[in-house]
């Protein structure tokens, strides 16, 4: 932890085989300890989009894997995704095999929106699957704040920035290229 915080210790009960597992998880993972491995899986609770309001501003992605030969399914997910375009940051389409295709969605905006964005998209017929991840937009503002502090531009990083006919900042990957 950066900041030192004020600590609430608590004792949790787990049967033998379970504390087990974790203990396992906590070696693979790299945790120093159960504590700091407890707290990561909370934090990620608490940021499942069921656990936030709708109201709130988020970023995340939403990633999903579909058939493309679907009639017209390819087709109605680009429509989804033009419909909700002040949402929609960047997106990488993938194809995994003949049949099947991987996207993953970077969003940015009211929960709300993007979770009917997602919910639209995993109903659709040939949607194998579709999975809505978020986290607060408020923590990535403090985190983007804190580390551009006294920071120089790395050419080969993404890049936030605003365009005048956008009304939100978003990301690009601008390739930089050296002279020949």
């Amino acid at each position: 932890m950066a900041d030192k915080e004020d600590l609430t210790r608590f004792g949790v009960a787990f049967p033998t085989p379970l504390i087990e597992q974790f203990d396992q998880y906590i070696e693979e993972q790299g945790y120093k300890n159960r504590s700091e491995a407890f707290r990561d899986l909370v934090r990620k609770t608490l940021l499942q989009p069921s656990a936030l309001q709708s109201d709130q501003d988020v970023a995340g992605t939403i990633v999903m894997v579909y058939d493309h030969h679907i009639s017209d399914l390819p087709i109605r997910l680009m429509e989804l995704q033009h419909e909700a375009h002040h949402d929609i940051i960047s997106n990488m389409h993938v194809h995994l095999n003949h049949d099947q295709c991987l996207e993953v969605i970077a969003v940015r905006g009211n929960l709300g929106r993007l979770r009917h964005l997602h919910q639209q998209i995993q109903v659709q017929k040939g949607v194998l699957y579709a999975e809505l991840s978020v986290t607060y937009v408020d923590e990535l503002n403090k985190l983007a704040h804190a580390q551009s502090s006294g920071q120089d531009h790395n050419p080969d990083q993404s890049v936030a920035h605003h365009h005048s006919d956008s009304a939100r900042p978003h990301i690009h990957n601008h390739p930089h290229r050296s002279a020949d």
